[in-house]
């Protein structure tokens, strides 16, 4: 529906873009929190199962820009850390000029991982 395409995946890290929409905008005409939210999210998702089944413990966002449409939108993950149990994950939102607009933060819980070596 918000027409985010997979531009890259490899073992906890993953980028996908999104195009704004007349649709994904809020009353001041820039783009709605949610759908910066839901691209990064969607990011943040495949980077933290490329390892395994994995869900969201815990999330947060920082708006740091205004974008409107017609903009392209790029979120970028990268895996900070891992455990058996757990993974954070830094997602960084681009706009098509590579401004940040926004920087999420997400912890998962790592669901029947094995444990691993050196971890």
């Amino acid at each position: 529906m918000l027409g985010v395409k997979l531009l890259e995946v490899t073992p906890g890290c993953a980028r996908v873009e999104m195009k704004l929409t007349g649709d994904m905008l809020n009353f001041h005409g820039i783009a709605h929190g949610g759908a910066i939210f839901s691209l990064a999210d969607t990011a943040f998702a495949i980077a933290s199962n490329s390892r395994g089944p994995a869900v969201a413990l815990q999330v947060s966002i920082n708006f740091t820009g205004a974008v409107r449409v017609g903009a392209v939108l790029t979120a970028t993950a990268r895996e900070e850390a891992l455990t058996r149990k757990t993974g954070i994950y830094n997602i960084v939102v681009e706009d098509d000029r590579g401004e940040t607009i926004a920087l999420f933060r997400g912890v998962v819980y790592r669901v029947n991982q094995k444990s691993e070596a050196g971890r």
